[in-house]
């Protein structure tokens, strides 16, 4: 993958599958290589319902795990 998508719920598919699948151990480094802000990444799926989960490595529904 080249770039990150820009529609939300295929953004968080491919987050995930990339963490999932060992591509990157965290966030971060995921964000790094493609040169975006976690923080920013963060904000802008916290605004589309999805909250990072740093234990299960992956992005989930707010209210997931409540």
């Amino acid at each position: 993958m080249e770039y990150l998508p820009q529609d939300p719920a295929i953004l968080v598919s491919s987050i995930n599958m990339l963490l999932r699948d060992e591509e990157f151990d965290t966030l971060e480094s995921l964000c790094c290589f493609y040169d975006r802000e976690p923080a920013e990444l963060m904000a802008t799926l916290e605004k589309e319902g999805y909250v990072y989960s740093e234990a299960q490595k992956q992005f989930r529904p707010i209210g997931y795990d409540d």
